[in-house]
């Protein structure tokens, strides 16, 4: 039988045999759960791709039929969560307007990305992916588990409703600014944003006023349904921003118009922390960490202590990679670099795991080790913020789909020849681990 029609039958049968696995449980571990006090000796148990319990070692009964893994000495957290990143090669808006609501990353993304690992190699379970900040509208991101994928489809979070779960990639500042049709200057920047904003108000009266009467509804129009979503509350605009009278634009459109936003980079966020939290429009922040000088002029006051600054300020606040802004291999340092400015360690950890999964409202699935939750962990070799720690696994809805000590996933995590791949293609074993096919091409 040919290769091609192998490897999928070896993945649906891996598949299927996950379906019907056994409980499995760590053991020994430092278990930092994040919602809740760390416990030295504790005892996670996953079944069926969810957490059904975790504690200290004594109060946790083990299932008769569970696999033990022994992690003592190890670190166990829940799976990290990027709240930026764009990993997957996502292609959004083109040069033809300076808004396009109705583009969906869905469209772009490379599910076989070599990035995709090195993200999993950085611990990294769920992220969104995003087009760049070139346009005041973008597209459509995804939010998206890092499982074992053939397609864009293996890698999909479904909402209860059925629907994809994703953000409205939006952006102001110096990106968006150039040659008509795009905008010259920031006021008209606003402006744009504005008109496209009560159009859709405009769109959703009538659909409204139509009432079901197919006659009476008004031509359909992908990119006004996109946006009459935000105006609903359905998708949540996720914004490119970095000076502090940028950060005040997006905060007066947002509660002008009524949608939802969360705020990223905010290079100048410590400026307006207290108007960032005191809007019921901002979710949060989701703050990046550069460790090296350079970039964009707007960005020139970016500071280590933005993140502590704006928690303290009441922002709830979340931290992203912007791959390749910060490699995700290394995205745990983000939450060390902020403690080193100031930042309370338990926020910290928290921005890359629980506060990134609210920026998303995906809180009630992932970003913590809580009984009904995702069973996405991460084991380490020692403390998260030490620099000499390494992620030494990554599991995805209780499978396991990263293994430093397995050479094919360990290239994705120190890189080599191979690293760069994006042909490879994980898969099951006959022994319900995992492989790399086509790495070493």
């Amino acid at each position: 039988m040919p290769v091609n029609y192998v490897l999928p039958l070896l993945l649906a049968a891996g598949f299927a045999a996950f379906a019907q696995s056994p409980p499995v449980a760590f053991t020994g571990a430092r278990v930092i759960p994040i919602e809740g006090a760390e416990i030295a000796n504790g005892t996670v148990v996953v079944e069926n791709g969810k957490i059904v319990a975790v504690g200290p070692a004594a109060s946790v009964t083990i299932p008769a039929n569970a696999q033990r893994i022994d992690v003592k000495g190890k670190v166990l957290m829940p799976g990290l969560v990027d709240s930026h990143s764009h990993i997957g090669q996502p292609e959004g808006a083109d040069s033809s307007a300076p808004i396009q609501p109705e583009i969906r990353v869905l469209d772009s993304v490379n599910a076989r990305a070599s990035s995709i690992k090195r993200a999993r190699a950085g611990g990294i379970t769920t992220v969104n992916v995003m087009a760049g900040s070139g346009h005041l509208m973008s597209g459509q991101t995804l939010y998206l588990k890092l499982r074992e994928a053939r397609t864009i489809d293996d890698l999909l979070i479904k909402l209860p409703d059925g629907s994809i779960a994703g953000g409205m990639k939006m952006a102001n500042g110096t990106n968006s600014r150039r040659n008509p049709p795009f905008p010259g200057t920031r006021a008209k920047s606003a402006s744009l944003v504005r008109e496209q904003f009560i159009k859709a108000q405009e769109y959703r009266a009538k659909v409204r006023a139509a009432a079901g009467d197919a006659t009476k509804m008004p031509p359909r129009d992908l990119g006004m349904e996109a946006l009459v979503e935000l105006l609903d509350g359905k998708r949540i605009v996720q914004h490119h921003t970095h000076r502090h009278d940028d950060i005040l634009t997006v905060i007066r459109l947002a509660e002008e118009f009524g949608f939802k936003v969360v705020l990223h980079h905010v290079s100048e966020g410590w400026k307006v922390a207290r108007e960032a939290a005191a809007s019921k429009r901002v979710i949060g922040a989701s703050v990046i960490v550069i460790d090296s000088p350079g970039g964009k002029l707007e960005a020139r006051d970016v500071a280590f202590e933005t993140g502590g600054e704006m928690d303290r300020a009441g922002v709830l606040v979340g931290f992203h990679t912007d791959d390749g802004v910060t490699d995700s291999r290394w995205f745990i340092r983000s939450a060390a670099l902020a403690v080193r400015a100031g930042m309370d360690r338990q926020k910290a950890l928290e921005a890359v795991t629980i506060a990134n999964a609210k920026l998303l409202e995906l809180d009630a699935r992932v970003g913590s080790i809580k009984p009904g939750k995702d069973a996405d962990l991460i084991i380490l070799s020692g403390d998260p913020l030490s620099v000499y720690t390494h992620i030494e696994q990554t599991w995805v809805e209780g499978r396991k789909i990263f293994d430093r000590s397995i050479e094919k996933d360990r290239l994705f995590a120190t890189g080599g020849v191979g690293a760069a791949f994006d042909g490879a293609l994980m898969h099951l074993d006959e022994c319900g681990g995992h492989t790399l096919e086509g790495s070493s091409h």
